[in-house]
C-alpha cells in the first residue's frame, strides 16, 4: 500500500496531526465507554460492510473514518472482476473484527465519487482514514495481496491517527491482534500529544513544537510526535511570510536558496505538493555547499509532512537521489 495523504478537496491537510490527535481521543472515549457498559456485542455482518450513496457519503465514510478506517470497494453490477473481488472483501471485514469498515459504491450510480476519487477503472479499492484519503489497489488482486495490503492499512491507522477500529466482544477472538490492539494502555505520551493539540487549537505554534519536541526527546521515533513537530514547524515557517513578495523573490532569484525554500514552503502549504517537492530538487542542482545542503535538509522536512509512504514523497526521494548523484 502507498497511502497518499489528501482531502477530498485534493490539498494537503497540514492539520492532519490535529485529526489524528482527536480520532485517537475519540477511539479512546469509544472503549472507555464500552468498558463502563461491560463491553459490546460482537459486531455483526451487517454492521461492517455498508452501501454508501452520495447523500451519505460525509456521513457514513467520513464522518466514520475518525472512529474506523473505511475501505471503499468501487463496483458495478456488470463488472465481473468486482464479483470476484467484493465477497473477499465483506468476507475479510467481517474476519478482520472491526478492524475496518467496508463502504461499497455502485459506480453507475454514484459517477461524483467516482470522479472525485480519480477512478480509472474497477473494481478500485481505496481507504479513508481520519478524512484522509488512501488509494489501495485496482483491479483484481489475489488474497495474500488484500490481506497485506489490509494489515499496513490497520497499522497505519493506529500508529498515525490513532484509530484502533470499532469496539469488539471483548470474549471474541478477532483473528489476528484486534483485541490486543483493542485493549493496549494508553502511551507514556499522551498527555504531552495532547497538549500539543490544544496549543494548536489555540494558534500556539511554538507551544505545539516544543510539546512535540518534548515526546521526542524521550521517544525519537514517535510517529505522531514526528509528523506533528513537520507540520507545526511548517505552519510556524509561513505565518508571517507576504506570499506576494515570497513569489516575486522565488522568480526573480531562481538560485536564492532561501527563496526558493519559503517559496516551497507556501507551495506546500497550498497543497501543491509536486510544484513543492520539483521547485526544491532543481534548486538542489542549481546550488552547491550550504546553500545545498539547506535546500536538501528542507526538502527531507517537506518529506515528513507529507508522509514517507506517498507515492509523491517515493517519486521526490528517486529525483533527489539523481540529482545530488
Amino acid at each position: 500500500m502507498q497511502p497518499r495523504n489528501m482531502s477530498m478537496s485534493g490539498v494537503v491537510d497540514l492539520a492532519a496531526v490535529k485529526a489524528a490527535q482527536e480520532a485517537k481521543a475519540k477511539a479512546e472515549q469509544a472503549r472507555a465507554e464500552a468498558a463502563r457498559q461491560g463491553g459490546g456485542g460482537a459486531v455483526s455482518p451487517a454492521d461492517l460492510v455498508i452501501d454508501v450513496d452520495e447523500a451519505g457519503f460525509e456521513r457514513d465514510v467520513l464522518q466514520r473514518s475518525t472512529e474506523v478506517p473505511v475501505v471503499i470497494d468501487f463496483w458495478a453490477e456488470w463488472c465481473q472482476p468486482c464479483k470476484q473481488l467484493s465477497p473477499v472483501l465483506e468476507r475479510l471485514a467481517v474476519e478482520y473484527n472491526g478492524r475496518f469498515l467496508l463502504a461499497k459504491i455502485d459506480v453507475d450510480a454514484n459517477q461524483m465519487l467516482m470522479q472525485q476519487f480519480g477512478v480509472q477503472g474497477i473494481p478500485a479499492v481505496f481507504a479513508v482514514v481520519a478524512g484522509q484519503a488512501l488509494p489501495l489497489f485496482q483491479g483484481a488482486a489475489g488474497e495474500t495481496q488484500i490481506r497485506q495490503t489490509l494489515d499496513q492499512l490497520v497499522q497505519v491507522a493506529e500508529q498515525r491517527f490513532g484509530l484502533t477500529g470499532l469496539a469488539v466482544d471483548p470474549d471474541a477472538e478477532p483473528g489476528g491482534g484486534a483485541r490486543e490492539a483493542q485493549e493496549a494502555p494508553a502511551g507514556p505520551h499522551d498527555a504531552l500529544l495532547e497538549a500539543a493539540v490544544r496549543a494548536l487549537d489555540a494558534g500556539d505554534l511554538s507551544g505545539a513544537v516544543q510539546a512535540y519536541r518534548n515526546v521526542l526527546a524521550d521517544d525519537p521515533g514517535n510517529p505522531e510526535a514526528k509528523l506533528g513537530l513537520a507540520q507545526a514547524e511548517l505552519l510556524q515557517r509561513v505565518q508571517g511570510l507576504d506570499p506576494v513578495k515570497v513569489r516575486k523573490d522565488a522568480a526573480e532569484k531562481p538560485q536564492d536558496a532561501a527563496a526558493q525554500i519559503a517559496a516551497a514552503d507556501l507551495d506546500l502549504v497550498g497543497g501543491h505538493v509536486e510544484d513543492a517537492f520539483g521547485r526544491l530538487i532543481e534548486t538542489v542542482g542549481r546550488t552547491a555547499g550550504d546553500d545545498r545542503d539547506a535546500v536538501r535538509v528542507r526538502l527531507l522536512e517537506l518529506f515528513e509532512v507529507v508522509g514517507a509512504e506517498d507515492p509523491r514523497v517515493i517519486a521526490a526521494r528517486r529525483a533527489l537521489a539523481r540529482a545530488l548523484f
